[in-house]
């Protein structure tokens, strides 16, 4: 598969829907909508399945795609879905094609388009629509950025790369909304959020001489400080901020006895082998899992695993 094949596929289909992962970021919701919007220009009846997750961040630049209930799909895309697990509430059926940049992809899909080397899925469907349309409106450049610049966290993460950054000169002359898009989803927080930071920087464990740092989320947190799904963008990154930390874990209580799990590492550390253990996956820097547990036991056997897998 390549970026000429994948933009034909799409190009020889009617009545598309496109579906995004649970617990939804912007790279999924952006460069879902930023595809949706490129296939309806070039005369393809598509919409996005109205993923229940998306919060009152990324919900303005999505909603307009969702589909209509009458809508019957023929052809199911997938975009940023690494497992038929990550599937948002609601969807069942078959894909019939997934685009994907996560290297730990199970190629559920009839047809998979994935790129482990991109440090978002915007970009590879930053190609696809110029494959299709050969250019971008401002709204596609718009979507597209949301998704690149939350997947590089800003262009901080290790992932951020040339090519990371070549596609973000492109979106920006294609007229994407950068000043807007950095305000809302990286300048601007709640006073929730402000307070949930404090308790999750005073949580924070360290081990191994503080080269690993694990902070905890608790459902007493988020209770005490009112935040709520909208507040907990990116706290994954927060254990991190630390100097000398070079494996960061959040864990994050949820109602239904499990905690949801994030890791971050340097290279060399494999923070998806990390996550695999517990049915996981991501990328080499950045994983996730679901581990069943308190906060405290499941920090107890996240540090276990790591000590295996840094040895």
């Amino acid at each position: 598969m390549n970026t000429e094949r994948c933009a034909k596929l799409l190009l020889t289909h009617e009545n598309i829907l496109i579906v995004t992962h649970k617990n939804p970021d912007g790279d999924t919701c952006g460069s879902a909508a930023a595809l949706c919007s490129a296939l309806k220009r070039s005369g393809r009846r598509a919409w996005l399945f109205p993923n229940p997750q998306i919060g009152r961040k990324l919900l303005p630049y999505c909603e307009k795609y969702f589909a209509p209930a009458d809508f019957k799909p023929k052809y199911i895309v997938s975009v940023d879905v690494a497992d038929q697990k990550l599937f948002c509430q609601g969807f069942t059926g078959n894909v019939d094609l997934c685009i994907d940049h996560h290297p730990s992809n199970t190629r559920f899909a009839a047809e998979s388009f994935v790129m482990g080397e991109k440090a978002s899925c915007a970009q590879i469907v930053l190609d696809v629509i110029t494959c299709i349309n050969a250019d971008l409106t401002p709204e596609e450049a718009t979507l597209l950025y949301i998704g690149l610049s939350t997947d590089t966290g800003c262009f901080q993460y290790n992932n951020t790369d040339a090519d990371a950054f070549s596609a973000a000169a492109e979106l920006v002359r294609a007229g994407a909304d950068i000043m807007n898009v950095n305000t809302v989803f990286f300048r601007k927080v709640t006073a929730a959020r402000i307070k949930l930071e404090s308790l999750v920087y005073d949580s924070i464990r360290f081990y191994r001489d503080g080269k690993i740092a694990v902070a905890l989320v608790t459902l007493k947190m988020l209770r005490e400080t009112g935040a709520v799904e909208d507040d907990l963008d990116d706290l994954a990154g927060l254990a991190g901020r630390c100097e000398g930390s070079l494996v960061n874990i959040t864990v994050r209580e949820k109602e239904d006895g499990t905690c949801r799990v994030s890791v971050r590492s340097i290279p060399g550390v494999d923070s998806s082998a990390i996550c695999a253990v517990f049915g996981g996956g991501g990328h080499a820097m950045a994983a996730g899992c679901t581990v069943s547990g308190t906060p405290e036991r499941v920090c107890e056997l996240l540090v276990g695993v790591v000590e295996e897998v840094w040895r």
